[in-house]
């Protein structure tokens, strides 16, 4: 399970409070479009994995992020957990007309463990600790914990010909909430909530199409 390619699609509506003035129009088409991916490297407990994300206000145009994140993982023997120390860079973009943008560079770590509840219930953890330089603002930690599930409908595994329900929800939590000029964030970031179908072609490649709500402190 944790040897798979992803790519998941989010086509919704965010809520997301940022500086420029015109604020996110709630009732408007959104989408971010995902690729997934983690490789293990032959005979070893070390490998790969990350992350590439594309998100827009509306369907193409109207950038909300650009995220790139990569890391390098280990499975320790005769346990079923994944470990990763990884790197990301993000774009983030101002709803409407606006093309400014913010740089942040990102450090995490993080544990991901899965494990199976009766014949069809797939369930993962993932536990995320980030150390995040978001341009104009002093240094941020975050904490994140998501609940992953995943339920085949034709199988009791994600095999080859597998159509699955997929779910998640994640909780963010700021580790500080002083971010320097005398400004502050919520102890509370932001959750979202996560509904999709999937289907699994290969043992290499899922695909997902899904709908997000994304509550922030604003």
């Amino acid at each position: 399970m944790l040897k798979k390619i992803l790519l998941i699609i989010f086509l919704g509506s965010t809520l997301i409070g940022l500086k420029a003035q015109d604020s996110p129009d709630e009732d408007k088409l959104g989408a971010w479009y995902m690729y997934f991916f983690n490789k293990s490297f032959k005979n070893s407990q070390f490998g790969i994995q990350g992350d590439y994300q594309f998100r827009f206000w509306n369907v193409g145009n109207d950038l909300e992020q650009i995220l790139l994140r990569t890391g390098v993982t280990y499975m320790p023997k005769n346990a079923d957990v994944l470990f990763t120390l990884g790197y990301a860079n993000i774009t983030t973009g101002e709803y409407g007309e606006s093309t400014e943008t913010v740089n942040e560079n990102r450090i995490y770590q993080e544990a991901l463990i899965p494990n199976k509840v009766g014949d069809r219930f797939l369930i993962t953890h993932r536990i995320r600790y980030e150390q995040r330089w978001v341009e104009g603002q002093d240094l941020r930690t975050r904490y994140r914990y998501n609940l992953f599930l995943n339920i085949p409908l034709n199988g009791s595994s994600l095999e080859q010909g597998v159509a699955y329900v997929a779910l998640y929800n994640e909780l963010f939590i700021n580790g500080e909430r002083q971010i320097g000029d005398n400004r502050e964030v919520q102890f509370f970031d932001r959750n979202r909530t996560y509904l999709g179908m999937g289907y699994t072609f290969s043992k290499k490649l899922r695909i997902q199409a899904g709908w997000m709500n994304q509550t922030t402190v604003n």
